[in-house]
């Protein structure tokens, strides 16, 4: 069985700095990435047939990121039975509010897992988590990625307790 791909789908190219994040998160857990720009209202046919196609071009999960009115997660799992993932992305017009609540408020039966406002790394990793349900070599590297974010915060709190009791 061949590894399924994720699909990181950005509205406008200046959604790259928060994005960027995401497709290296997804590179270092060994994900095969392909990014995109495309835009809910300014390219509409090219997002609805990326949405539509996605599964049989091998991708296994999408990941939307918008700011302001945020609606390309939404277009995307119109399109696509595919779990869609969206990163709110904070703009200069109410800090990403707009966005958040836009990406959230999906009506019943379309589906958009929603992380935080500008939450790119956590975008990856639980795209990666959706793609190791099928994929044991994923789920070792992400219990791996876990067993070192546990050991650094036991060594971060061994040197304040030190620091703290001479």
């Amino acid at each position: 069985m061949t590894a399924k791909k994720a699909a990181v789908i950005m509205g406008s190219d200046s959604d790259w700095p928060v994005v960027e994040k995401c497709v290296k998160q997804l590179r270092e857990l060994g994900v095969e990435t392909e990014a995109r720009v495309m835009s809910a209202h300014r390219t509409p046919e090219q997002a609805r047939e990326f949405a539509r196609s996605a599964r049989e071009n091998g991708f296994g999960v999408i990941i939307a990121a918008a700011g302001k009115a945020a609606h390309l997660a939404g277009a995307l799992a119109a399109n696509s039975t595919l779990p869609v993932i969206g990163i709110p992305i904070k703009s200069s017009t109410l800090d990403g509010l707009d966005a958040l609540l836009s990406t959230v408020q999906m009506p019943s039966g379309i589906p958009v897992a929603t992380v935080a406002i500008d939450g790119a790394q956590n975008a990856a990793l639980l795209a990666a988590q959706i793609l190791a349900v099928a994929d044991g070599e994923l789920a070792a590297r992400l219990d791996a990625m876990r067993e070192e974010m546990t050991a650094a915060t036991i060594a971060k709190d061994a040197a304040l307790q030190k620091k703290l009791n001479g």
